[in-house]
């Protein structure tokens, strides 16, 4: 019989691996690479029967989930992150595909995000599809930040009530901390794309992209949390292109002169 590995990076998510692990008690095992967290991220996963391997991400997302799918003892692969769960009906279907081993297939689920308690079902951030359940020969990842996965199998769109939780902010301090981090991001990769930002980009690619996620994609339908999300989305995109602005121009300062 197929066996199958879940698979978890984490770096101290103390408050998060429990519940991210006891989610995933369909797989076979459970491996936690852990990027030398200094809380107990890696105590509590290994009292809750995980296989826990230390290893540094080393500002690679990628080449850290091929190093977790390389310690992976099992057929398939099923990767979590600790701030999201697999829904029962998630953990039915997973076990289901592996028991039937076609290794034909590679599997998205949806996830469904909350902040503060409620569900995003709106303004694009539902079903947020994402590949997570495949098998484990051939596979690898690719990518700094937004990884790819690289497959030789057909890719197959499980049922949306198939989802997983996601929990993507912990506090609004966590969310405007991604938001500077991912902006910056997104602004280096225009920058090596060959891109340029004026005043007209500052001013239009925000206010469109702001229109599309509350009135076009509805999140005006998630109340207020879709209303601050989409006006956040605003400075979201402002922020990219704004420093892409930047980064093209000279920072000297006074005393770099004298």
């Amino acid at each position: 019989m197929a066996t199958l590995s879940a698979l978890i990076l984490a770096k101290n998510e103390e408050k998060n691996i429990a519940d991210c692990i006891k989610s995933v008690a369909f797989a076979d095992e459970v491996v936690v690479v852990d990027d030398f967290s200094t809380d107990e991220t890696a105590a509590i996963a290994a009292r809750l029967g995980a296989r826990v391997v230390r290893h540094a991400l080393a500002g690679n997302w990628g080449a850290q989930q091929t190093f977790a799918i390389e310690q992976a003892h099992g057929d398939w692969i099923f990767f979590i992150d600790a701030d999201e769960r697999a829904t029962k009906q998630l953990a039915a279907k997973a076990r289901e595909i592996v028991d039937i081993d076609d290794r034909r297939y590679a599997y998205l689920n949806a996830r469904l995000n909350y902040f503060w308690e409620q569900p995003l079902r709106h303004g694009g951030w539902f079903p947020d599809y994402v590949i997570r359940l495949l098998p484990k020969k051939g596979t690898y990842v690719t990518g700094f930040v937004h990884p790819a996965f690289h497959h030789d199998y057909e890719e197959v769109h499980l049922p949306k009530d198939a989802c997983m939780i996601h929990y993507p902010y912990r506090d609004w301090n966590h969310y405007f901390s991604k938001l500077n981090f991912y902006t910056t991001l997104a602004a280096e990769k225009m920058q090596q794309q060959g891109k340029s930002a004026c005043l007209a980009d500052f001013l239009l690619h925000p206010a469109w992209a702001s229109f599309r996620m509350y009135i076009l994609r509805g999140g005006w339908r998630d109340g207020r949390i879709g209303f601050v999300l989409a006006a956040f989305h605003y400075f979201y995109t402002m922020a990219k292109y704004v420093k892409l602005y930047y980064l093209n121009k000279t920072n000297r300062h006074v005393g770099d002169e004298t």
